[in-house]
């Protein structure tokens, strides 16, 4: 499953124009998301590993963080929200 959620991560932001060198590790550092958050422990935000551990519907992650209900608004595409929320949801 974490490969094909790796993929499907990689797929988008091959889709939204962004160079495909671009991994969505990299994708979060350049939207400033690891400012907040880390892949597994808590900072100002809950660690990557705990967003992935609750689980939820990926494209309800992505309006808030489009949106800014419950997250800040998040300047992306919807490209690289859904891959964001992809790579973060692999990270069980």
């Amino acid at each position: 499953m974490k490969t094909f959620v790796l993929l499907f991560a990689a797929g988008a932001i091959c889709a939204s124009g962004i160079a495909a060198a671009q991994a969505p590790a990299d994708l979060l550092k350049s939207k400033n998301c690891m400012s907040c958050h880390d892949v597994d422990k808590k900072k100002v935000g809950p660690s990557f590993k705990d967003i992935a551990a609750k689980g939820g519907d990926q494209a309800a992650q992505v309006s808030k963080l489009k949106e800014g209900k419950g997250h800040p608004k998040t300047a992306a595409s919807d490209a690289e929200l859904k891959a964001a929320v992809a790579y973060v949801n692999s990270q069980k």
